[in-house]
């Protein structure tokens, strides 16, 4: 009985998770948001506001397992927050900016085929057939918004969106080892807040002459001169505390529930239904198209998902019931 509970709440969590994963573009593209924020100065209030939410949890969750944190951790929550928050979030944020919050939400949700590619190629993990086709699908996805205008966004925000899935990806596998050691919640609250410092050094560097320059010089204007706390008013306040609690620290934290009592592979069907609900909010709230090629290229990529999620169901459910002939028929 109580596993079937755990498994209902894990089926809870991942509805909630996919519903604030699903509107998460949409938000941070919404007038309230993008007209009073900086795109450099809202990817660090969010990720450092979800990371401060995240730590009474990790806390609790280095208490349970009676672990302490070492030098070592740190240094690997420097590495995977390098990944997350400077480089992944900060080309997710630009996509965001230069196109169309549909087709940043769709091509984003590849990042997990991403992950079993990178696995594979740096820690040496089992991929199989099906994850291969997965990844051509969601590869002639991608196409079909770029090359066919599917989103009627530019081709640079598709770029970008690429950029972040592959280092967010990368983020996800380089954590991968650390996770065992300490738990999920530990490293994303750890990489949330050193990602959110290192990004705070390279803005506060943009205010300095020489390294100004130096960002303009090699085209990262984006970080020059960056506002830190303006536009922080009562009005826009509540929004950064919603993205930050709301966005990004309950959507990791129901992510992480819906994979600890079901599977990781339940977990990802979060991103299977975003690609299909993501589009759907970005029409109603911002009136944004689903045009024929966005509609091919969602397509592909709910293949290629199911492409990567259906054979890992069906291997689970033969572990499971060794001998199905004996179970009983349903009414």
């Amino acid at each position: 009985m109580r596993g079937k509970q755990n498994f209902l709440f894990g089926c809870v969590c991942i509805g909630l998770a996919t519903l604030i994963f699903s509107t998460m573009e949409v938000i941070l593209k919404l007038p309230a948001v993008e007209g009073a924020f900086h795109p450099m100065q809202i990817t660090l209030g969010r990720f450092l506001i979800g990371g401060l939410f995240l730590l009474p949890v990790a806390a609790w969750a280095l208490h349970r397992k009676q672990r302490k944190l070492t030098a070592k951790d740190l240094g690997a929550f420097a590495i995977t927050g390098l990944f997350c928050v400077p480089l992944a979030m900060v080309f997710y944020q630009l996509a965001l900016v230069s196109g169309h919050a549909n087709v940043v939400a769709v091509i984003f949700s590849g990042n997990p085929i991403f992950v079993t590619i990178l696995a594979f190629l740096l820690l040496r993990e089992t991929i199989r057939w099906n994850n291969i086709l997965a990844l051509v699908l969601e590869v002639l996805g991608i196409l079909a918004i770029a090359v066919l205008g599917g989103g009627g966004g530019s081709l640079l925000s598709v770029v970008l969106a690429i950029l972040a899935a592959l280092f967010f990806a990368l983020y996800a596998v380089l954590g991968k080892r650390e996770t065992a050691q300490v738990g999920t919640i530990v490293v994303t609250c750890g990489s949330f807040l050193f990602g959110s410092v290192e990004l705070l050094v390279l803005l506060l560097l943009g205010h300095t002459g020489p390294v100004s320059s130096f960002y303009g010089a090699v085209g990262l204007d984006m970080f020059q001169d960056v506002p830190l706390l303006q536009g922080i008013n009562l009005q826009s306040l509540p929004y950064l505390l919603f993205i930050g609690i709301v966005s990004t620290g309950l959507g990791y934290v129901f992510h992480m529930f819906a994979i600890e009592k079901t599977s990781a592979t339940h977990g990802s069907l979060v991103f299977f239904f975003k690609p299909i609900l993501a589009p759907l909010v970005a029409l109603a709230v911002l009136g944004e198209a689903i045009t024929g090629p966005m509609v091919l290229g969602i397509v592909f990529f709910l293949a290629g998902s199911l492409m990567g999620i259906l054979p890992e169901f069906l291997r689970n459910r033969r572990t499971a019931d060794p001998h199905p002939q004996h179970e009983c028929e349903s009414p």
